[in-house]
């Protein structure tokens, strides 16, 4: 039986990917320090024979017992309302907390994944974004902590595999929505969902003609899947590139929730992208991937989720563990 470390497992993407090898039958082991996790999302497999748990922050050393054969690693604060707030602790996880993880890779001989973003590309000059793009980032601009942290994820993923040999996997992954996001976690989904079902109206930054194109989890997740096991090691965009404006998706959230909200306009926060589109040639060539769930049908899963979440969810601010961190 093969074992994976999945880290960020309590997260949104992590859990899905902890649920996904442990169908593929590896021995999962999981690991997160429950800033923006939550344990809920990982209850269903705390009985189970190929699963097991470590709650640790990886910015700190990293030890697994026995052997691993892959890493994916995939803890770091990944909205802009988190990583605002927790700026240091985004930059260590993306730098430190990959530096640890990939000396565990070399050691153990593990093959090991790293989740980089399209934020890396900044708010682009060239559309659809392909990997051979640069990016157009603001180092010193308040997303720069995240934008960067993830720049020098990739670097140093690369180093190691050139110097030491390590085998690693890249994967920019695009706006990714589906159950277990965190209704309060800022991004445009879940905040319009929120928004819809508290009976609030629905906020949108700028005059809502900035583009944005949204996979959904199972898609994503089987992106991740193929591209953890193929050959390929420089960067993959894995995203949907049905690219739609955060106006015209306000209104279809109305449309699909059935809430009479208006729609109020605020200004747009500093450095934020007015496109994103992934080019998932590289994808399809490669891993013989493209996304198969439409938006229509992924957004009524994701709503079906939101509304039987708990009164207590749908009003928190913010998740419980979340200022523990705030001054790290």
């Amino acid at each position: 039986m093969k074992k994976i470390l999945i880290t960020g497992a309590a997260g949104f993407l992590g859990s899905h990917l902890c649920d996904r090898f442990i169908k593929e039958e590896y021995y999962v082991i999981g690991m997160d320090n429950f800033i923006t996790g939550d344990r809920k999302n990982l209850a269903h497999l705390e009985d189970h024979a190929n699963f097991e748990f470590i709650e640790h922050d990886v910015t700190e050393f990293v030890e697994v017992t026995g052997s691993l054969d892959y890493i994916l690693h995939f803890a770091s604060p990944a909205s802009p309302i988190d990583y605002l707030k927790i700026p240091i602790q985004t930059l260590k996880v993306g730098a430190l907390g990959t530096h640890n993880l990939l000396g565990l890779a070399k050691a153990k001989k593990a093959r090991m994944l790293i989740a980089s973003t399209s934020e890396v590309y900044g708010d682009p000059l060239v559309h659809p974004q392909t990997e051979a793009y640069y990016g157009n980032v603001s180092t010193i601009g308040p997303r720069g902590v995240y934008d960067e942290a993830k720049r020098f994820q990739e670097s140093i993923t690369m180093a190691y595999h050139r110097f030491h040999g390590v085998e690693t996997r890249i994967v920019r992954i695009f706006n990714t929505y589906g159950p277990r996001m965190r209704l309060n976690d800022g991004r445009v989904i879940p905040a319009f969902m929120g928004q819809a079902l508290r009976g609030e109206d629905l906020t949108v930054f700028g005059d809502g003609s900035q583009t944005r194109s949204f996979c959904y989890v199972d898609d994503q997740v089987e992106g991740i899947y193929r591209l953890l096991l193929s050959d390929y090691v420089e960067p993959v965009n894995i995203g949907n590139p049905n690219e739609i404006t955060i106006k015209e998706f306000s209104e279809e959230i109305i449309k699909l929730t059935g809430s009479n909200q208006k729609v109020i306009y605020k200004d747009l926060p500093v450095n934020d992208p007015m496109q994103r589109r992934p080019d998932i040639t590289l994808a399809k060539e490669i891993l013989g991937w493209e996304p198969k769930i439409g938006r229509e049908e992924g957004l009524k899963i994701t709503f079906e989720y939101f509304k039987n979440l708990s009164h207590e969810d749908l009003y928190k601010s913010e998740h419980k563990n979340f200022n523990n961190h705030i001054k790290k």
